[in-house]
């Protein structure tokens, strides 16, 4: 049972708790010592050193006494600076120093978007290793790769603690510095940039081309040094990175596979069975290894030492790689990264220099790679449901390496390559996990495990077996090495895209191909890349909150909130028990093991709990969505999955997320041993909160939950007064963070897939919450290489034949989903500012609009749509603003995702400087935006919508008035109209079983709530148009943006602060953790983890709190300071956000202070509102101020001299938060279902979720000295100018700020009469219709 406890928001900054005379004391008695101890100093200079004291190093030598940290009244003791850091520059990152006295510091560093990965933020303890493993260790945990034609430089900057805010305003210069990585940190340096000037007016670059293409194989450091506004220097911390092979003729080694895998694959050889028997013959999974002796990695001259040794190396499916005995790396479970591995083929690098200096300065007489192989997206499970990995491209298991030497002399060497024959010691064997599979989990042999212990270090080291050529039994090849044979294929690349093309209709059968019948059907493996984006790592450990005992041995493990990832058993996992008569609980058996005598251990991943039997929900998680309905059988009948093709055995109809840890009978006088040494599964991921351990008669002791993602940066928050909004946002983030597996995937179990639809709809959350810069390239480089000949995009980045139907035909997605590329790469630019992208994918957006312009007519009158719509009622074929609970207008969104693509190639070209495509892409726009204009307005009501359109369907107004569709001369009207709408009641089956099944009292307070409205004869929820939500994954974002950027802020807070069905507030009162696909609750169909609604997320920091890129920026050089508040501080009372960019960091935070004491007056008291915010060096802030609702309103600015220590104060801020967290101060209520009384029943049980914290930027308390004098601003607001401002910390004061009512409208599903009624003028944003066309540079309103 959860645990009950209380919760409060923070503290009102009322009138009466305002510092007391006592702080101000305090406050003027440090003045006074600041001001004495810079008299002490200036005295000093003047009678004991010669010349003029510099009154700025004065200044600065009393630093400390001017900063101080500290929230409140109060002052921390934390406010004492660390001189250390100031002057010597502190530790970077990667664990080394940052030094120079200049106000800017140098920080991020990253080679093409890559960043050097020291140790995962959550990797596990080391695993245990046998006794002959190595001693050394690598130094990171990822190296990034890049090869030689291609190496970009980027870095983001930050101001130094304590330097004057006005040496931080400009960056004069900069150099790079590129030396060789060698162990004693004395590398030759060979790059030098020189001081290269930046120009004022154009700033530091987005990036920097090294003009030079160094030596494949080098690992190499490089450093960048800025010169502030006052010429001071101030250098980065070193980064490493490597450069590995770019052409086949670098790549020496070659791809090789177990010889009884590469036969399944010969239609010769594999005996007449089919695909599922075949990929049984496929397992255990091969092990391979390699030794290499001493006398390899000789120079051919003396006295000439090996400076640098890089391993590459990548295999299929998934791999982990070992030096030594020891594991390179803690990530495993997708590497390399989920691409069409027949188009292209992502490699790791790894420094294995440690390793050949020897333990103790021994050096080993050989030394051992090795080699763990999973299924991965390579060859899975050959099951097929909601999604066909069928489709992807298969084959056997397959590595191919290479150890790259570098001497003192330059000279290179290439040892330990796999393929070749003369002198080549690779071997394979199969090993531990008899099966991998991303929907079906591991299972690990655990008494193999253990037999093979040392098996990649060199006292492991075995001579080759002789093959068994009969190879019946894959099982008698466990342990028996062998030498592994090339992997080959006969079918060509051009081959496998030309099936692919047929089954998808993007290619007519007069084109076809005549190809030669095949013996070998193994797919064609693409050209090998370094790694695009970081690997999926453990980003995080948790602990479990509780643990349940279910009876008959089965524990249930409670993590308290939904990710991706597995269990770490750091004590191993339990001796296995067997249940009364071997019955064990659905889902834990395992009938092979049972019969043969063999002992285990399951576990089951799941997100929730089923609400009729208290076990892990399996269906909501059931791969490929293959389920027979759960115990109710609502949603699929009884025996659905049976006779599925492929299923496993042991799955009880439900697919699920499952992990077995095995010890066969005759190993059992040394099973306990054996389970105490199991730690973790590798090659898999499960999306669970729940996780049952079963059977066992104690519970796993420390069972860490390992949260595995792509380990992006991390760099946007947003926090608020308002549980409801604070919750929204972190049920996104926790699901952006569990769909973050190498592609951003819909959901994170059921089909694990990249839709261009989520992406169009959320990327924008995504790129506020992550650095999404290198995941986002390879995400557009993923649907490149899907593009089909004809020039038409695919629904999902790899072809997986996923409601093509709902697109236009000949092998194009659903045309909103199909837009995905350009508009993502649009958006990068706005973001990253990497022009290299847009050159690159430029060609493939023209043949996307080439296409569009070809058969997008034909098309959409094949499925119905007529020319002028006069047949049109709504919703015909297309996904449209999908999920939403209005009828979608799926022709607007076919439509307008064509307008945006020409909109899209207009961008790109006009940054590259081809005004031919420009002009190009804007005709077809312009052309299909006055094709939507014409028919939208034609019926003549002026509510944007089709001819017989009721004004009812979705995205109709919201989408057309974001996206700047509407005429000016019209969009004021139409804004007016869309306040017609009106929200619905709502049939949902689960929400009228969940209302015949509460107390008459608990229905009667919803109605009083306006939750209940009868429906009939009975009572129903509703959706609500503007106290919660309804619109579908588009119209969120257009919604919101559109209320808040025309003047209806107060409506876009009270959505998205609303309750009751249809919001967020929702999904927490029944203990939601992460975003549900649905407004509607499901138990047994839609996903609860699925970020594509989540676009709500992007609107908190950007309108709630007010920091986002400003419309025509590129590479995030200039941001929008855009605080806009509610009428009532009832709604929100502070709101804060940070936003990490290629620049730095950005962060704003504003609140009401002086509020009353009376909460009654929140509606009509004058107060005064404080608005913060941090630009950091080499960016620019515009700071749009609110439009004034009173002639009493002021307002002043001013900028802090000396910049304050908002390191430390962000520490502390999220340390109050965090204790704020623990205490769950968040969400106070759920509702639980009775399995007994079969009644739900409200539980007042607090959460963490939701938890308000306010921002650091209010823990920053500098004394007067430190401000500037106030300018008077008032003006300029009045005139509706904005500020243009450099890098500072800055602080806004508006005086005299009126509170008001909020406007009632007809209630919870009403309209707002008083928006839309005659007398209404529309607001101060309609003043102006002649601004409101779209930009060419406008990359926020593009679509």
């Amino acid at each position: 049972m959860p645990r009950i406890l209380g919760g409060n928001s923070p503290s009102r900054r009322r009138q009466s708790s305002s510092p007391s005379q006592y702080t101000y004391l305090l406050q003027a008695f440090i003045v006074v010592i600041s001001l004495y101890a810079v008299s002490i100093v200036l005295w000093q200079h003047s009678h004991l050193n010669a010349g003029v004291a510099d009154v700025a190093s004065i200044i600065s030598s009393t630093k400390d006494a001017f900063i101080t940290a500290g929230g409140g009244s109060s002052l921390s003791s934390k406010s004492v600076i660390d001189t250390s850091w100031i002057f010597s520059g502190g530790e970077g990152e990667d664990g080394e120093t940052e030094s120079g006295e200049g106000a800017i510091i140098p920080v991020d560093l990253t080679v093409n978007f890559l960043k050097l990965i020291t140790k995962a933020p959550g990797a596990p303890a080391e695993p245990l290793m046998a006794p002959s493993a190595s001693k050394a260790r690598t130094s990171e945990d990822f190296l990034p790769v890049v090869v030689p034609s291609g190496i970009t430089f980027r870095w983001a900057h930050r101001a130094r603690v304590g330097s004057l805010s006005e040496d931080a305003s400009a960056i004069k210069a900069y150099k790079i510095i590129v030396r060789k990585s060698e162990i004693n940190g004395k590398g030759s340096v060979i790059w030098d940039s020189e001081k290269v000037a930046v120009v004022k007016e154009d700033g530091v670059p987005d990036s920097v081309d090294w003009g030079t293409s160094p030596e494949v194989g080098q690992i190499l450091e490089w450093k960048v040094q800025v010169w502030d506004a006052k010429n001071k220097i101030s250098s980065s911390a070193w980064a490493k990175f490597a450069v590995g092979p770019e052409t086949e003729y670098d790549w020496k080694g070659k791809w090789i596979a177990h010889p009884s895998d590469m036969d399944t694959f010969d239609k010769t050889k594999s005996g007449g069975l089919d695909e599922c028997g075949l990929w049984k013959k496929r397992r255990p999974l091969p092990l391979f290894r390699t030794q290499i002796s001493s006398q390899e990695l000789l120079s051919s001259s003396a006295d000439d030492p090996i400076t640098s040794a890089l391993l590459v190396m990548t295999g299929l499916g998934s791999f982990r790689a070992s030096f030594d005995g020891v594991p390179l790396s803690t990530s495993g479970p997708i590497d390399p990264p989920f691409t069409d591995y027949s188009k292209r083929v992502s490699y790791r690098g790894f420094d294995v220099t440690p390793f050949l200096l020897g333990d103790n300065g021994e050096m080993p007489e050989s030394h051992v790679i090795g080699v763990t192989l999973g299924s991965g997206w390579w060859d899975h499970r050959p099951v097929s449901g909601m999604a066909k990995p069928k489709l992807l491209p298969r084959g056997p298991a397959t590595v191919i390496t290479q150890v790259m030497l570098t001497y003192a002399s330059g000279k290179t060497r290439v040892v330990g390559r796999t393929g070749g024959t003369v002198g080549n010691k690779w071997q394979v064997s199969r090993g531990h996990i008899r099966e991998s599979d991303l929907f079906t989990g591991e299972m690990v042999d655990l008494s193999v495990l253990g037999d093979m212990e040392g098996w990649d270090t060199s006292t492991g080291w075995s001579a080759n077996s002789v093959r068994d050529t009969a190879g019946s039994d894959p099982y008698q090849e466990i342990n028996k090495w062998i030498e592994p044979v090339a992997y080959h294929t006969e079918v060509t690349g051009e081959e496998r895209v030309q099936t692919m093309a047929l089954k998808a209709k993007a290619m007519e059968q007069s084109e076809k191909k005549s190809f030669p019948k095949r013996d070998t059907t193994a797919a064609p493996i693409g050209k090998l890349i370094p790694s695009e984006i970081p690997p999926v790592m453990s980003m995080e450990q948790i602990a479990a909150d509780e643990i349940h005992d279910l009876g008959g041995g089965r524990w249930l493990l409670d993590y308290g909130k939904a990710f991706s990832g597995m269990l770490h058993f750091d004590e191993g996992v339990p001796t296995p028990i067997i249940p009364v008569d071997n019955q064990y609980p659905r889902g834990h058996g395992f009938k092979a093991a049972t019969a043969q005598g063999d002992n285990f251990i399951t576990v089951i991943y799941g997100e929730s709990l089923e609400m009729t039997t208290g076990d892990i929900n399996r269906v909501l998680t059931a791969g490929l969505g293959l389920h027979d309905g759960g115990p109710r059988h609502v949603s699929k009948k009884e025996g659905h999955t049976r006779g599925a093709y492929c299923f496993p055995d042991d799955h009880d109809d439900i697919l699920s997320q499952k992990d077995v840890y095995v010890v066969p009978k005759a190993s059992q006088s040394n099973g306990k041993a054996l389970f105490s040494q199991a730690r973790q599964s590798h090659f898999t991921t499960h999306s669970f909160r729940f996780a049952e351990v079963c059977c066992s008669a104690e519970p796993p002791r420390n069972a860490h939950a390992l949260v595995y993602r792509t380990a992006v940066s991390e760099w946007g928050t947003f926090d608020s007064s308002n549980v409801n909004i604070n919750g929204g946002y972190e049920l996104v983030k926790n699901a952006m963070v569990s769909n973050l597996l190498s592609v951003q995937s819909d959901c994170p179990h059921r089909e694990k897939l990249p839709y261009g639809g989520d992406l169009v709809a959320d990327s924008p959350a995504a790129m506020h919450m992550f650095d999404m810069s290198a995941f986002y390239k390879k995400t557009v480089n993923d649907w490149l290489d899907a593009q089909w000949d004809n020039g038409a995009y695919t629904e999902t980045s790899v072809w997986q034949d996923l409601n093509d139907y709902a697109g236009i035909g000949y092998g194009a997605g659903e045309t909103v989903w199909a837009t995905a590329p350009p508009v993502l790469t649009v958006r990068h630019m706005q973001h990253y500012g990497d022009i290299e992208l847009l050159k690159h994918s430029l060609a493939s957006h023209v043949k996307w609009i080439d296409f569009l312009d070809k058969y997008f007519e034909a098309g959409m009158l094949k499925k119905g749509y007529d020319k002028e719509l006069n047949e049109y009622f709504g919703q015909k074929s297309g996904l449209g603003d999908w999920l939403a609970m209005r009828s979608r207008d799926t022709f607007l969104t076919h439509t307008a995702f064509y307008m945006a693509a020409g909109r899209c190639v207009a961008y790109i070209a006009r940054k590259v400087g081809m005004k031919d495509v420009e002009e190009k892409g804007m005709a077809v726009a312009k052309k299909i935006q006055n094709r939507i204009s014409d028919l939208y307005l034609k019926n003549g009501k002026d509510d944007f919508d089709f001819p017989k359109g009721g004004a009812v369907h979705t995205p109709g107004p919201e989408m057309s008035l974001f996206s700047r569709i509407v005429p000016g001369e019209k969009r004021c009207v139409i804004l007016k109209n869309w306040f017609r709408r009106s929200g619905h009641t709502w049939p949902g089956d689960e929400e009228n079983r969940f209302l015949d099944a509460i107390s008459d009292e608990d229905a009667t307070a919803m109605v009083k709530t306006g939750e209940l409205t009868k429906r009939g004869t009975k009572y129903a929820m509703g959706w609500s148009q503007w106290q919660g939500m309804n619109e579908g994954i588009f119209g969120i974002r257009y919604a919101l943006k559109t209320l808040s950027d025309m003047g209806f802020h107060n409506i876009a807070l009270r959505k998205a602060a609303g309750f009751g069905f249809g919001t967020a507030e929702y999904m927490m009162r029944h203990n939601a953790t992460t975003f549900w696909e649905s407004w509607w609750r499901s138990e047994d169909l839609y996903s609860r983890n699925h970020p594509m609604l989540g676009a709500v997320a992007e609107w908190m920091p950007s309108s709630a709190a007010g920091v986002s890129h400003y419309p025509t920026t590129t590479g995030a050089r200039k941001m929008l300071f855009w605080s806009r508040f509610p009428k009532s501080a009832t709604t929100l009372e502070y709101a804060s956000a940070t936003q990490g960019t290629i620049k730095g960091e950005y962060s704003i935070a504003w609140r009401f202070e002086d509020l009353p004491m009376d909460e009654s007056q929140y509606n009509s008291a004058i107060v005064k509102v404080r608005v913060r915010f941090v630009i950091p060096p080499g960016g620019e802030g515009v700071a749009r101020p609110p439009i004034f609702t009173s002639s009493k309103t002021t307002a002043t600015l001013r900028e802090a001299t000396i910049i304050p220590d908002l390191i430390n104060a962000k520490a502390s801020a999220n340390e109050e938060c965090e204790s704020r967290r623990k205490a769950r101060l968040g969400f106070p209520y759920s509702w639980e279902y009775d399995r007994v009384k079969k009644r739900w029943y409200k539980l007042m049980s607090s959460k963490s979720i939701g938890t308000p914290c306010e921002s650091y930027l209010f823990s920053v308390m500098p004394l007067a000295a430190q401000w500037n004098s106030h300018a008077d601003m008032t003006s300029g607001v009045l005139e509706g100018e904005d500020m243009i401002l450099s890098a500072g910390f800055y602080d806004i004061i508006i005086n005299n700020w009126p509170l008001e009512y909020e406007v009632e409208g007809t209630g919870r599903l009403g309209n707002i009469p008083e928006y839309f009624e005659s007398n209404f003028d529309g607001g101060p944003y309609c003043k102006d219709s002649s601004a409101f066309e779209w930009h060419i540079d406008d990359a926020t309103h593009i679509i």
